[in-house]
């Protein structure tokens, strides 16, 4: 079989790390990206970048695991090198406090992190309302610039990118052996996945150089991420909402309830609001499918609905999605050659 022609749909975080890891573990393979949209126009480029885990209730809590530890370890390793400013990794320390003591005290990725613990009384002063707190040191990914760099090693190694939109997947069956679905929301209407939602997110990019750790609220709805150049205030989760429009009133909404983490944000400026639709389901889809028509078939790999916690685990699902084409290669050469017998 000559080189094994694979398309990505989707030019995400997803997407692109998927890309990655398909065009290292498969060198004979050429891997092309096809989206309608690339950085700084994707969901992706609006997320906080915070490797803090989502947990996914369809998802078994080993697998979340391992695909966190794969890219916490993965990312970290960028942080501690000289690609880390300008692929915008860094370390960043902080707290995520709760108003009632939860009752999962450890999660399940409290020994990936760095130095989790619970906060001191002293440190819980500084959030009055607040009565429990963990402290820890995670990554951040700054977009657009982790995504650009991204784009930039996969041109590196030959990877094309497209913009195309692609409106099923089957108009891809003459060009591809394989196809690798990474369209995030856009999966509802491209595979019409009914157990895919959009959960609205709506945030603040604002320039706060003073303000280095980062505050979550145990409820995952206010938040305070700092990055390399701007500080990111959030949040919303509005399951169901489709709207990308920013409200207003929702701006004025997280303003106040980061000041009230952290009073010292009134200051801030050069405020710019952004809104993103988290592509969600009960379970991360990372599957194997084959779709036929007369007779012909198209080895697919999905790969998407990581939902509010894409970029915890980006780099873990994008090695197995790899794994998975490298079976869908593995299928079709074992084909090819009982075809030739």
């Amino acid at each position: 079989m000559v080189a094994p022609k694979v398309a990505v749909v989707g030019a995400g975080v997803i997407g692109l790390s998927t890309a990655l890891c398909i065009a290292e573990t498969c060198p004979s393979c050429s891997v092309t990206v096809l989206s309608d949209q690339f950085s700084p126009n994707t969901t992706s480029d609006v997320a906080a970048g915070m490797l803090i885990p989502h947990t996914y209730p369809d998802t078994p809590i080993h697998v979340q695991k391992q695909w966190f530890k794969e890219t916490f370890t993965y990312l970290f390793a960028i942080s501690n090198s000289a690609e880390a400013s300008e692929a915008g990794i860094h370390l960043v320390s902080g707290w995520q406090v709760f108003k009632n003591t939860p009752k999962e005290e450890l999660p399940f990725w409290s020994d990936i992190v760095l130095g989790f613990r619970p906060m001191s009384e002293e440190e819980l002063r500084k959030f009055p309302q607040h009565r429990f707190g963990q402290a820890f040191t995670t990554l951040k990914c700054d977009c657009p610039p982790y995504l650009l760099w991204l784009e930039k090693r996969l041109k590196a190694i030959g990877v094309q990118m497209r913009t195309r939109k692609v409106a099923d997947l089957w108009e891809l069956h003459s060009e591809y052996d394989v196809v690798v679905n990474c369209a995030g929301i856009g999966a509802h209407q491209l595979v019409g996945d009914t157990e895919l939602f959009p959960v609205r997110g709506q945030v603040l990019k604002v320039h706060a150089p003073w303000v280095k750790n980062f505050i979550r609220d145990g409820d995952g709805l206010t938040y305070i991420y700092p990055g390399i150049h701007t500080v990111t205030l959030g949040g919303t989760r509005e399951k169901g909402s489709w709207n990308l429009s920013p409200d207003p009133g929702i701006t004025k909404d997280i303003f106040e309830r980061c000041c009230s983490l952290e009073p010292s944000l009134r200051g801030a400026q050069d405020t710019k609001v952004k809104v993103g639709l988290r592509p969600s389901r009960q379970g991360v889809r990372l599957q194997r499918e084959v779709l036929s028509q007369g007779g012909v078939k198209l080895p697919v790999v999905h790969n998407y609905g990581q939902g509010a916690g894409g970029f915890s685990v980006h780099m873990g699902t994008a090695k197995e999605a790899a794994c998975l084409v490298g079976e869908c290669i593995a299928a079709l050469q074992g084909s090819s050659s009982r075809a030739k017998l």
